[in-house]
């Protein structure tokens, strides 16, 4: 008797430690789904990128209506070129990625601009398994709640273009002294190719690999606009 007493006395505590985890991992789903939806309709006013950013945070939001839409092309050139025909992944340019940063060399990533845009606007910078398994559990919530054109648009505006430059429409105004609504397709294909080292390359005299870069960009975006691969932005 007494030992089933003993038993009768433990089992709720032992609930009530199952139940925190539970409560805990609940409350960060609630909250992110939250967040997702809200950015769906309101721009994101600060990244952790940007907070902890030494050198302040330049930006000027504008919606992907109003700027010019060589930007997005450039984008899909330089960044992900299957954007608007994946789930937010892109299985091939992870495997080529893998393949070639196994032979050395300069390091190549295989994240999609989805994947991006949930990397910089809801973590921090770096790897990890764990800060890898938010990202994609991020990038499906924003490609099931936000769509193709909501993601280019965060992206367009929340990636790093220069030091302490943060959007299209800011390093616009920074490189060339006009908002992003005025891009000619060479200045978003110099754009777009700072967007991978925006702290060591600039677009403005870019010279060596980041002015080749710019240039294959720019070349692109026709290709871009010719085979629709920009289809779901429209």
């Amino acid at each position: 008797m007494a030992r089933n007493r003993k038993i009768a006395k433990t089992t709720p505590t032992r609930r009530n430690w199952l139940r925190w985890p539970l409560r805990i991992v609940g409350g960060f789903l609630a909250l992110s789904v939250a967040m997702v939806v809200i950015y769906r309709f309101v721009p994101p006013p600060v990244t952790l990128t940007m907070l902890f950013d030494r050198n302040g945070i330049t930006k000027d939001w504008m919606s992907l209506s109003e700027m010019d839409p060589d930007m997005a092309r450039a984008a899909i050139a330089a960044e992900d070129g299957k954007f608007c025909t994946h789930h937010g992944f892109d299985a091939e340019a992870i495997e080529k990625a893998i393949q070639h940063n196994e032979r050395g060399g300069r390091i190549r990533g295989g994240s999609t601009i989805s994947q991006q845009t949930a990397k910089n606007v809801f973590l921090w910078q770096g790897g990890g398994y764990i800060r890898k398994g938010l990202e994609a559990y991020f990038t499906l919530l924003i490609e099931a709640l936000w769509g193709k054109r909501r993601i280019m648009e965060v992206y367009l505006n929340v990636a790093e273009t220069g030091i302490g430059t943060y959007g299209a429409n800011a390093g616009a105004m920074r490189y060339f002294h006009h908002d992003a609504s005025k891009l000619t397709r060479s200045e978003a294909g110099r754009i777009a190719a700072v967007l991978p080292l925006p702290k060591k390359r600039a677009a403005i005299s870019p010279s060596g690999f980041t002015r080749r870069y710019g240039n294959t960009i720019t070349r692109r975006i026709a290709i871009v606009q010719r085979d629709g691969l920009d289809a779901c932005l429209k």
